[in-house]
């Protein structure tokens, strides 16, 4: 059983800057095949922006997706978890902070994140939420 951050964590971060145009993190998010980058000011992680964020907070209010930057949608000063923390205070700072990722950070570089479908696999693999939480693969055509 894994019990520590990076046990489950998702290695490597996919970053934008601030002012990166939320245009911009939606592609990185496409082309990294994931749902949420990490928003770092140089080294520090100061945001977490997430795909549902680009469409709640900035395209369902009419905003542009050009002029709009990462540093104002995301969630700011997100928590983060060093890869040698236990699962269980990740899990706790979800709850804490109401939020489904964290960032890992490891002498203060982002070197991962964990999201909450990463909780369930660890605590039961075969359960119908790690299923669920962790679907297949995309393996459609130009997908």
């Amino acid at each position: 059983m894994a019990d520590r951050v990076k046990d489950v964590m998702t290695p490597g971060v996919a970053a934008v800057r601030p002012g990166s145009s939320l245009v911009e993190a939606a592609r990185l998010m496409c082309t990294q095949d994931v749902g949420d980058v990490v928003v770092a000011d140089g080294r520090e992680v100061v945001g977490m922006l997430t795909d549902r964020h680009i469409a709640v907070r900035a395209v369902a209010r009419g905003l542009d997706p050009m002029a709009v930057n990462a540093g104002a949608v995301c969630d700011p000063d997100p928590p983060t978890a060093a890869p040698d923390e236990p699962v269980a205070r990740v899990a706790a700072l979800m709850r804490e902070h109401g939020v489904r990722r964290v960032a890992v950070v490891e002498d203060g570089l982002p070197v991962g994140t964990v999201g909450a479908g990463d909780l369930p696999a660890v605590q039961d693999p075969g359960s119908a939420s790690a299923r669920i939480t962790r679907p297949e693969p995309d393996t459609r055509p130009g997908a």
